[in-house]
């Protein structure tokens, strides 16, 4: 396993082992790279020449957090006599009617689905048809079209909706190589996340994250990042997202690669020695519970949370988030969530890291 620490701790008179495993993240600069996944191949075939829109967009790529509120952009460059602005959501695995968002002409619009319930147009000036999304949800990132449909003529642009967030690897309490696809997406809701892209593993491996555990991703496809190459993680290959492509859904077992995002709430720590249990009586007693795994790499990620202090989670793990890496807290020179596992719920060694 990946990133394997072996720590001591004395507690009550003994020393007791412990394993860390480390989702180490660390910020590379580009040259460290000598090998990328992703190929480019360029469209050979000319552009269509848009009558109506604009493009590109100002903003191809619109990056927001969940919670948060944001706008994607769509400009009319001139405005046909009759016509309509259809929103779409575009699913690459979707099958059946489009994902419709909104539909309007020139007096009205009609909203639909489940992003409908958040959407509206930001109608800045006559010529603007963008979209507003509020409450943006982890499940919201992916393309948008916005098409312009005038009689038998229509146009559309599309635009990149990036949910800004953290990747996370994450293993059953009983080892590695335990969850099916459907389990994977499942412990990953549990855990205040979704079952990361591609693409946003692709990130967090330009980012730093190295682990040589295999996991699910959201396409039903199993992969895992390595930024050092080692005999035990696929041989002395380039540094890359190495890949054992698409698995079966209901039999094949792996890890999961787990994506969430900002909370609207707060991880703090409770200092002591306690049960799983004790803990979460700690917690409780101050209005809290016990956080979730992506709260805490969320807490890490986005307030730059450093506490170096072993602490209970909700699923029964012990791990603590270092921002500053320091010879006495774990002796890692990289940031990033530690972890000890799933240690026995009755030992009286671990403080509480609690979520309000």
């Amino acid at each position: 396993m990946a990133g394997h620490l072996y720590l001591n701790f004395t507690g009550a008179g003994r020393v007791t082992p412990f394993i860390m495993n480390c989702a180490v993240i660390l910020i590379l600069t580009s040259s460290c790279f000598t090998w990328s996944s992703a190929i480019f191949i360029p469209n050979r075939a000319a552009p269509k020449k848009l009558k109506y829109l604009l493009e590109p967009p100002v903003y191809a790529e619109v990056i927001g957090r969940r919670g948060g509120n944001i706008t994607l952009p769509c400009i009319l460059r001139t405005k046909p006599s009759h016509y309509k602005v259809k929103w779409t959501k575009l699913e690459p695995e979707h099958v059946g009617p489009e994902n419709i968002i909104l539909i309007s002409n020139a007096h009205a619009f009609k909203l639909y689905g489940h992003l409908g319930t958040r959407a509206s147009l930001l109608k800045a000036h006559t010529m603007d048809a963008s979209l507003q999304l509020s409450l943006l949800e982890l499940k919201d990132g992916g393309t948008y079209r916005c098409e312009l449909v005038n009689g038998i003529e229509d146009e559309s642009v599309t635009i990149t909706l990036r949910i800004e967030g953290v990747v996370f690897p994450y293993q059953s309490k009983n080892g590695r190589y335990r969850f099916t696809f459907h389990e994977a997406k499942e412990v990953c809701a549990e855990q205040d996340g979704t079952l990361a892209s591609y693409n946003q593993l692709y990130r967090a491996w330009t980012e730093g994250l190295d682990w040589c555990n295999a996991g699910w991703l959201d396409d039903g496809t199993v992969h895992y990042p390595i930024i050092h190459p080692r005999p035990a993680c696929g041989g002395e290959l380039l540094p890359g997202i190495r890949s054992y492509g698409p698995k079966d859904k209901n039999h094949d077992r792996f890890d999961a690669f787990c994506f969430t995002s900002q909370t609207s709430g707060s991880v703090y720590y409770i200092s002591g020695s306690f049960s799983f249990e004790q803990a979460e009586h700690a917690c409780k007693r101050q209005g809290a519970e016990l956080a979730l795994v992506g709260q805490l790499y969320s807490a890490w990620r986005f307030q730059k949370y450093d506490q170096c202090d072993g602490g209970w989670l909700k699923d029964g793990s012990v791990r603590f988030p270092i921002s500053n890496p320091r010879e006495r807290c774990g002796g890692i020179p990289e940031a990033g969530v530690r972890s000890f596992g799933f240690p026995n719920k009755m030992m009286h060694l671990y403080g509480a890291y609690c979520y309000r």
